[in-house]
């Protein structure tokens, strides 16, 4: 398997095939349970992304819509491939199911075009602003959990090093590199973290200044996951502290796509933006 490999999109994946079937065939949700021998909201949950689905029961779902050959064999060896444990299952005591979710699908996305107002992204963060950000976030956590939430992050940004390494397009609000989280040292240390990083080719920063005024990202930070394969379509992901919203219809990716290009007109060039981040480090 590739470093980018997630069973997460494979699960995602699976959903959408066998809600597709489903419908090509004209069969109600209902008429699925009674075949497969369980109730309505587990058939619901797993075309919707919630729930975990066996191989067997995948074969009985297939055989009910009529599909055969090598289209079923393909959806079953999905489903074993979706019951794979990623690496970031080792972190599920300091991980939330919705963050999980997330982690899994940044593991194989091929983009990240991300909008943060407060903080820097997690992709980009040091190893101090990191823990910085997850003791002011997170409460009630134990030392130990904070190390564990702390190494989770810095695996994730495995991602932009590796041998199909995420594109990441990242527009900053100024506020946010201007904030002295962990104190003026570890700020100084992030930025030039940023500078370094803004060099990879496949990372493209912006700084969204703050005499721009309004802008239609004022409600709140997004990112939006683009996938190579066509059958794992876009998904947009809001993050909150009592949990996270995906976004995954075609007009709400529209939506937030148009939101981000309004982003990348309003905020710096990538070419200036190294010496706009110098700029503030300097005044840190």
């Amino acid at each position: 398997m590739t470093s980018d490999y997630s069973p997460t999109v494979r699960r995602r994946r699976l959903d959408a095939e066998l809600r597709r079937h489903r419908e090509m065939t004209g069969k109600k949700i209902e008429e699925v349970a009674e075949y497969l021998g369980c109730k309505y909201p587990k058939i619901s949950r797993i075309e919707n992304g919630h729930g975990s689905i066996s191989p067997g029961d995948v074969r009985l779902m297939l055989d009910f819509y009529g599909v055969y050959g090598p289209e079923a064999e393909r959806l079953i060896q999905l489903a074993k491939d979706s019951r794979v444990k990623g690496w970031w299952h080792g972190y599920g005591d300091v991980l939330r199911e919705w963050l999980a979710t997330y982690v899994g699908l940044e593991a194989e996305a091929s983009a990240s075009h991300v909008y943060e107002g407060e903080v820097v992204t997690g992709l980009l963060q040091t190893r101090e602003y990191a823990r910085a950000v997850t003791l002011a976030t997170v409460n009630g956590m134990s030392a130990d959990g904070v190390d564990r939430r702390v190494t989770l992050r810095m695996k994730r940004q495995d991602r932009l090093h590796d041998e199909r390494p995420i594109e990441l397009w990242a527009v900053h609000s100024e506020a946010a590199l201007r904030r002295p989280v962990g104190g003026n040292v570890v700020m100084r240390n992030q930025l030039r973290h940023l500078m370094e990083l803004a060099e990879l080719p496949h990372v493209n920063m912006q700084v969204l200044p703050i005499s721009v005024g309004e802008h239609p990202a004022m409600t709140g930070p997004f990112t939006i996951l683009k996938f190579r394969e066509d059958a794992d379509p876009d998904v947009v992901y809001l993050d909150t502290p009592v949990g996270g919203l995906y976004l995954e219809k075609d007009n709400e990716i529209t939506d937030y796509t148009r939101i981000f290009d309004q982003l990348r007109r309003l905020a710096t060039d990538p070419e200036v933006t190294i010496s706009f981040i110098h700029k503030i480090a300097k005044e840190l």
